[in-house]
């Protein structure tokens, strides 16, 4: 599967997806399955001179700070794709998890269970 655009994970809205394993005011009803975002990315050249430049100054990183976001927000996003094709309408369980494949190349997971929830009575 290609990049997924974000306009693909709208399906299902962002307060549909939670660290926990419930979310007030809903009760699972089907259990879809464990569904995941896996993003790849390296530094640039540039990239890397520019944030070299930034350390000298200290504080915040932004170059490095601005691509892991990217990075985060793309793996997160193609989970809720998945999660959308599974015919879920919420992930609950979401986690992280980053490892360096190599000097320079990160790989980052988000990974949650996709479940098809709705409202309790009351």
């Amino acid at each position: 599967m290609g990049s997924v655009i974000r306009s693909q994970a709208a399906d299902i809205p962002h307060n549909m997806t939670t660290t926990a394993f419930d979310i007030h005011g809903f009760r699972v009803v089907e259990n879809m399955g464990v569904v995941r975002g896996v993003v790849v990315r390296s530094r640039s050249v540039l990239g890397t001179f520019g944030a070299g430049l930034q350390t000298l100054l200290g504080g915040n990183i932004t170059i490095f700070t601005e691509l892991a976001e990217r990075t985060r927000q793309q793996a997160f996003d193609t989970m809720l794709y998945q999660a959308h094709l599974a015919g879920a309408n919420a992930v609950i369980g979401v986690r992280y998890d980053a490892n360096e494949l190599m000097q320079g190349v990160t790989e980052v997971l988000c990974y949650g269970t996709a479940v098809m929830m709705e409202p309790t009575a009351g």
